[in-house]
């Protein structure tokens, strides 16, 4: 059985200091011992700052993490958050590792350009699973709205259906990338090692142009996406203050994906060239380790940023429950992952076929940790709106604590075919709302 101590909150915490601490013993004398040992040049004082940086972001971002496992009280909302929560440990490792051996850098950044296709994600599970344990009919309450126009430079497009459509559109637009990046990651990696990738030179004739247009144009596509979605529902979106964190997810991954575009174009110009690459072996590894050496600066100010934006507080609660395996193992679970790539597989095969889509996913009738994105707001509102998700601990009160309801929400009559959801709303559901589904009854009779 797992191991249920009430007191495993006490000590996790002093035992994580204590194995900082004594990383901190071992890791500080050989970073020294290397320094004695080589000829102290450019290269070797990059590392060495980078590494100093390093050993203050990846504290700041584990003990977030760790709060956040302590404090596992709405695992639908956490578990993505403490996947966006690793991203910057793991892009400071990484490019720290990619600085001191630069001909490993290939291999290791595929794991970190992986990972940040991942975060973008779980951000929009993060969004979808907020929304769909608040508003149970999020269908209607989006088809209640203004239809919305496509934003520059798509606006010349026609626009998405309000509603189920809509929703489903922008959660498949995000979760492309999650296909895309790991793709052409890979795709990289092989034309690396057979010689036709030529990292940083823009020309048509290897393979590094081709795939940074794509991925560039996939990226652009899913933040496109999660900013619609953010435009149509801000107002449901702003108890959990959602401009912060996508700030923080957009930054991390735009910024290091276009300085690396950056750093190529001063090379292509002539700014870094044979004349001066230091300690390293071409123009190529100079280029790849300013890279590197920048994000590792660069994450500590990120590190600093989703401490405060992802916080563990609104999480708090007095009498906590469970078990101290349960919630470290929670976050390993990639259930939900696997179940949305499939799901998207199975909807482009059914369009490449000329099938149309089921636009209602009936066997899905209970919204949890490991529930599809694609499926988790897009069941059939008048069947299953009478089961309402819920936190296994409460709700999310924004920057205060989580509350344990008292009642259960109850289904509301049908009124022309239309469930009427404002009995089963939260009590801050304005007027308007009433009234605009109330027009939507009487124009569909």
């Amino acid at each position: 059985m797992p191991c249920t101590c009430g007191n495993w909150r006490r000590w996790i915490r002093p035992l994580v200091v204590l194995l900082y601490i004594v990383g901190l013993l071992v890791v500080v004398p050989l970073c020294v011992w290397e320094l004695q040992k080589l000829e102290v040049g450019i290269h070797t004082k990059a590392w060495f700052i980078a590494g100093i940086f390093l050993l203050m972001t990846i504290p700041i971002s584990l003990w977030g993490i760790l709060q956040h496992l302590v404090h596992y009280t709405q695992p639908e909302l956490q578990k993505p958050i403490i996947r966006i929560l690793w991203m910057v440990p793991i892009y400071s490792l990484d490019s720290w590792i990619a600085l001191k051996y630069p001909k490993i850098a290939i291999y290791v950044d595929t794991c970190r350009e992986c990972y940040e296709a991942y975060v973008i994600y779980n951000f929009m599970v993060f969004l979808s699973n907020y929304l769909t344990n608040r508003y149970p009919n999020l269908v209607l309450i989006i088809e209640a709205k203004d239809q919305q126009r496509h934003l520059p430079p798509l606006c010349c497009c026609p626009s998405w259906a309000m509603g189920e459509v809509l929703l489903f559109r922008c959660k498949l637009g995000v979760l492309q990338y999650t296909v895309v990046r790991p793709f052409t990651t890979i795709i990289a990696l092989i034309c690396e090692l057979v010689g036709v990738y030529d990292e940083g030179n823009f020309s048509f004739n290897n393979a590094w142009t081709y795939l940074v247009i794509l991925n560039n144009m996939s990226q652009l596509f899913a933040m496109y996406c999660l900013v619609l979605f953010y435009k149509v529902l801000r107002e449901e979106l702003n108890p959990i203050q959602p401009v912060g964190k996508f700030l923080c997810v957009k930054m991390v991954v735009f910024v290091s994906f276009w300085q690396a575009v950056l750093i190529a174009l001063l090379v292509k110009v002539g700014v870094i060239s044979e004349k001066h690459t230091w300690d390293w072996q071409s123009v190529e590894a100079v280029a790849t380790g300013l890279q590197d050496f920048i994000i590792c600066v660069e994450m500590f100010l990120a590190a600093i940023a989703h401490h405060y934006s992802f916080s563990y507080k609104p999480y708090v609660q007095e009498a906590e429950e469970g078990s101290c395996f349960d919630s470290f193992l929670a976050m390993w679970d990639i259930s939900d992952l696997r179940a949305d790539i499939s799901e998207q597989v199975r909807n482009v095969g059914r369009t490449v076929l000329g099938q149309p889509r089921k636009m209602f996913f009936a066997e899905d009738h209970e919204q949890n940790e490991h529930t599809s994105l694609l499926s988790s707001s897009t069941q059939d509102p008048i069947s299953d709106a009478s089961s309402m998700p819920s936190s296994p601990m409460g709700h999310y009160q924004g920057f205060g604590h989580t509350v344990t309801p008292l009642t259960t929400p109850t289904t509301a009559p049908a009124v022309d075919g239309i469930f009427n959801p404002s009995a089963s709303q939260d009590a801050e559901e304005s007027p308007e709302l009433e009234n605009n589904l109330a027009e939507k009854a009487l124009d569909k009779s």
